[in-house]
């Protein structure tokens, strides 16, 4: 398979998955993506360098075609100017991850959180947590300085996702302490789905059928067994929330594990929390540990947001080939190896063998067991 006819078939399958995209922006799409993969960075010099190279063509108009997809329309060439509309790419990249997600359990995990780059930008963003990993399907990007609660940012993010995952599937929304707040628990159970809220350890509960008010910390014993607790959590009326509590205490940490969820106790795993730091890998694969986004030049957040789409869509090609792999008569690779690398490392190695690309596919592993636990009334 030559690579004219690799970069048409990738060119083929986001053409059809992003079809709200009009057919030149599904090209640059694939090809700047197909580039960030290929070159291990998202600069822009680098991949319109390579593009050129492959393709034959001018380096300057390769350059300026893969540039304007970050401008606003106004500042594009051209009569028929149109800006990508980044946040109407939420749900078909979601729906994309979905059509290839390969699970006998109807059952996936979301996590919130936000990383900073530098001191420009904070991104915000929902990632579908998958093998020690994660793929971004909904971020805003906003300045450092720039002042006001993200409610409406995060509100937007899960609105743009909640038609698309089928309504008889288990969804887990994952976030730390930092952005817990009770809006979000009940915006997050409007969507059909259940949060699961790390809480930290200041405040009070008591138990559902009790008076008595505790502090959150003495919710466990540190070194103990998981506690479960049918529980009011806060003592504030306008902060109250009736809920699930699960409480654990490693040894080793210094702070509990406080998750409030709506799921009953005696279902509820407080191990599933622990999918929530596979965000932390995702965001090292825009950075130093994959696309390089680091070293970026950009100043202007919706710019930044168009990138972020780039990465995206190069972040499900190279995490859904390790599972594609499996289909192939390749060696297992060591586990030590992040499923970003084996990934890179397997495409890399389809393309010297010009072995075609199997259907892409992501196979999740199971989520974790609970340690054994104490149910409280």
């Amino acid at each position: 398979m030559s690579q004219d006819e690799r970069l048409l078939q990738w060119t083929q399958e986001v053409s059809t998955y992003m079809p709200h995209l009009s057919r030149p922006q599904a090209v640059v799409l694939a090809l700047w993506s197909y580039g960030v993969v290929m070159t291990r960075g998202c600069g822009l010099t680098t991949i319109a360098a390579f593009l050129c190279l492959l393709r034959g063509e001018k380096f300057e108009a390769v350059r300026q075609r893969l540039r304007e997809w970050c401008y606003d329309a106004q500042d594009k060439r051209g009569k028929q100017r149109q800006a990508i509309e980044v946040q109407s790419s939420f749900a078909p990249l979601l729906r994309w991850i979905l059509k290839r997600w390969t699970s006998a359990i109807p059952r996936i995990a979301l996590a919130l959180d936000a990383t900073h780059l530098r001191q420009d930008f904070i991104v915000l963003a929902v990632c579908v947590v998958y093998n020690q990993s994660s793929l971004p399907v909904a971020w805003v990007i906003v300045r450092s300085e720039q002042k006001g609660s993200w409610k409406t940012h995060w509100e937007n993010l899960l609105g743009a996702l909640q038609a698309v995952i089928p309504a008889e599937w288990q969804v887990l929304v994952l976030a730390d302490s930092g952005l817990y707040a009770k809006w979000l628990y009940e915006d997050i159970l409007a969507c059909g789905w259940h949060p699961y809220l790390r809480l930290s350890s200041q405040g009070y509960f008591r138990p559902r059928a009790g008076q008595c008010w505790r502090s959150l910390r003495s919710a466990c014993r540190q070194g103990g067994s998981v506690r479960r607790w049918q529980a009011v959590c806060f003592k504030t009326q306008s902060a109250q929330l009736s809920c699930t509590l699960l409480a654990w205490w490693d040894s080793q940490q210094d702070d509990p594990w406080l998750i409030v969820t709506d799921i009953p106790p005696q279902q509820a795993q407080v191990a599933w929390y622990g999918l929530r730091a596979w965000i932390e890998a995702g965001f090292k694969y825009t950075k130093r540990g994959g696309w390089h986004w680091e070293q970026t030049k950009m100043k202007d957040p919706a710019r930044a947001e168009r990138l972020w789409f780039v990465m995206a869509v190069a972040t499900f090609y190279v995490l859904s080939l390790d599972a594609t792999a499996s289909l192939l008569a390749f060696p297992a690779l060591p586990s030590t190896l992040s499923l970003f690398r084996r990934g890179w490392l397997y495409n890399l190695v389809l393309h010297l063998l010009d072995q075609p690309i199997p259907d892409r596919r992501f196979i999740p592993c199971l989520w974790p067991d609970d340690l054994p636990f104490i149910l409280q009334p």
